[in-house]
């Protein structure tokens, strides 16, 4: 948002605003880019009041986890001194590892653990930020939230394990991933600091100095690795189409942002030319993202406006659910959570409660909800909220307007794996209910490296899907190879993006399509499976003699690799009629071979490498040709009297190798000058 409103500020002053005066404040910017990007505008520094924080290192030991690697720091610090600890940790899997592991010295030295992440409910946050009402001595256990905003009265040592989780957004996929990541001099630096607020403090860090050297001076911006559709969205608006034409601190990457165009353009943000439809006002004037923005709007013009703002308050806030080491993971199913919203609106909370509901969370759903109903329905100067029953069911097909690139189909054969539409694997933990249904809307996952990990998701029936997403179901053929039949299957399909809907054969297939996937099966199988005879491998190995003998002469590479790497030129066109391996038997492999040369090539070919040659005894003999080896001859030694010389081929250049035989045809010499032989 900073790296936006900048760029547009700068734009009001280059061409509406030359007045205007810019001021940009930080404690963490890197100023001198920052300067240059303002004309060489003038650093004023002020350095705040920071107590003297004595820095300790403590590498630990190679191939240890980061929560081992924090246990022994956190012990260590508790060792060494009075005050409270604040510990760094990547995200809530190692802080609850941690605090788990922590509990029984927290009951014997009666120490009282917070931990500190941003899906805590408010109440818990706030307990770790102040002071024990009883003077008990706090460990912290914190992600990067309290690296910069937050003051924790009464931390005396920081212990920093150096990592940090981080998005990152692969425009590809369409999807975010979390990574863990070493963090950045700066931000180390941050951490630090936290030590030294309200009075001199020590900080542990659980790495070398030879490592700090070594880290990258500054995080990467995050307009590098962020999601950029509500930025494209934003510029839209303002009237750009290419983010190239700003100024930018940092320029947004432009794969990701031909990504955001894209994704735009689905939702109907965006018109065939890349301009802001009325649509895309329409979302731009919601507090949300873009999907959850076409989603609600979806929902008003279908009359259940009050299911779309839960849907988009549930997808915006603080999850209700929550997993557990003694539970697993939480449910995924978001229609489980719009009950929870029902029976919470309901005053029903100690039900919520007993479901395992976050009660905070429930209220600020609920909170944020009527204030986005609240809003579109005065913008579009009625309430069409109430115009009919609204069924829980229909959650689906309202997810599936904000990630139709998200709709998922279960793989054949699977319990809980999934193919998005937009072609990337994704799965269901194991044993969640919403395995039983063949068709998802998933709205909230992780990447994943080979798979993405689901976490919340809504059922779609087929039917919900082919009505709302008609338009995007194409009738499509595929022709294909399969290798468990060796053969082409065809069939006609229809599909959204990646999901196969439906399929049956196809009688007719496109020739040339046939002819291609056939190509694919041989090209996997290999030149074996073509009807090599010994005198067809004898024409290869003629050709190749002579290009090794005549390398100024233009013969073609006709060795096992090359003709592999060159199937669609000369075998395709004799593929016709043809979509079985076992139809090979009946290819004209002399043929296709054959046109690699031309009339005049062949000839030539027929002169410097013949296939035979005659002896003085009257027998045409077969040569046998072993590039790069000269051809060699077998003959009966009483078959060469009469000839004083080594017979030649390629014009009299390449003696030929003779391999005289007894009347036995037992090898009596192998020779290739005949005439000292005699």
């Amino acid at each position: 948002h900073a790296d936006l409103a900048m760029a547009l500020t700068l734009e009001v002053q280059t061409a509406l605003r030359p007045q205007l005066r810019v001021l940009v404040m930080s404690a963490t910017l890197q100023s001198q880019a920052v300067a240059e990007l303002l004309g060489d505008a003038p650093v004023v520094e002020g350095g705040g009041k920071l107590y003297p924080v004595q820095t300790q290192y403590l590498a630990r030991p190679r191939g240890e986890s980061i929560t081992a690697g924090a246990l022994a720091g956190v012990r260590h610090a508790l060792s060494q001194g009075a005050g409270d600890v604040l510990v760094f940790l990547p995200g809530g899997g190692e802080i609850r590892a941690v605090a788990t592991q922590l509990e029984d010295r927290a009951q014997q030295d009666g120490l009282q653990l917070h931990p500190l992440y941003g899906d805590l409910p408010q109440a818990a946050q706030d307990a770790a930020v102040r002071p024990h009402p009883g003077g008990r001595r706090k460990v912290v256990l914190a992600t990067n939230i309290a690296e910069t905003s937050l003051t924790i009265e009464g931390v005396t040592t920081v212990v920093d394990s150096g990592w940090r989780r981080t998005p990152k957004f692969d425009p590809n996929s369409g999807l975010t991933r979390l990574e863990t990541v070493r963090i950045s001099q700066a931000s180390a630096d941050q951490r630090r600091g936290r030590a030294g607020r309200l009075g001199p403090g020590r900080c542990l860090r659980l790495w070398s100095e030879a490592r700090q050297a070594s880290l990258l001076p500054f995080d990467p911006p995050e307009i590098a690795e962020a999601d950029l559709a509500p930025l494209a969205l934003q510029l839209a608006q303002w009237g750009t189409s290419d983010s190239r034409q700003l100024r930018w601190i940092d320029p947004p990457p432009q794969g990701a942002f031909e990504q955001a165009r894209d994704l735009l353009a689905a939702l109907g943000a965006l018109d065939a030319r890349g301009r802001i439809t009325d649509r895309g006002k329409r979302m731009a004037g919601l507090p949300l993202h873009p999907r959850l923005a076409a989603m609600l709007l979806a929902a008003h013009n279908s009359g259940c406006t009050r299911l779309g703002a839960d849907l988009a308050a549930l997808l915006s806030e603080r999850d209700l659910l929550r997993g557990s080491r003694e539970k697993g993971p939480a449910p995924c199913d978001l229609e489980e959570r719009l009950s929870l919203l029902r029976a919470f609106g309901r005053g029903d909370k100690r039900q919520v409660a007993d479901r395992g509901a976050d009660l905070g969370a429930c209220a600020a759903v609920v909170r944020s909800s009527r204030q986005l109903t609240t809003m579109l329905d005065s913008s579009r100067g009625s309430s069409t909220s109430a115009k009919r029953t609204v069924n829980a069911a229909e959650a689906g097909e309202l997810v599936s307007c904000a990630y139709p690139d998200r709709i998922a189909r279960k793989r054949g054969g699977s319990h809980h794996r999934y193919r998005l539409a937009n072609g990337r694997g994704a799965a269901l933990p194991q044993g969640d209910l919403l395995s039983s249904h063949t068709f998802l809307a998933v709205a909230r996952l992780d990447a994943g490296t080979a798979r993405g990990r689901i976490f919340s998701a809504a059922a779609l029936s087929e039917q919900a899907l082919r009505t709302r997403h008609q338009d995007r179901i194409e009738n499509a053929q595929r022709v294909e190879w399969d290798p468990s039949a060796k053969a082409v299957a065809a069939f006609r399909e229809e599909r959204l993006q990646a999901l196969v809907l439906s399929a049956s054969p196809l009688r007719n297939p496109d020739p040339s399509r046939v002819q291609q996937a056939l190509l694919q099966g041989i090209s996997l199988a290999g030149l074996e499976c073509l009807p090599w005879t010994r005198e067809l491998r004898q024409w290869q190995a003629r050709v190749m003699s002579l290009a090794g003998w005549r390398p100024e002469e233009d013969w073609p590479d006709v060795s096992d690799p090359a003709l592999e790497e060159s199937l669609d030129h000369w075998l395709l066109p004799f593929l016709a009629g043809f979509s079985r391996l076992s139809d090979l038997r009946g290819l004209d492999l002399q043929a296709a071979l054959q046109s690699h040369l031309d009339h005049k090539a062949a000839r030539r070919l027929e002169e410097g490498a013949p296939t035979h040659l005659k002896v003085p005894s009257g027998s045409r003999l077969r040569l046998r040709y072993q590039p790069p080896q000269p051809p060699f001859l077998a003959v009966r030694l009483q078959e060469m009297f009469g000839l004083a010389e080594t017979p030649c081929v390629c014009w009299g250049e390449v003696p030929v190798l003779l391999h005289l035989l007894s009347p036995a045809q037992r090898p009596v010499q192998v020779t290739q000058d005949l005439e000292s032989f005699w």
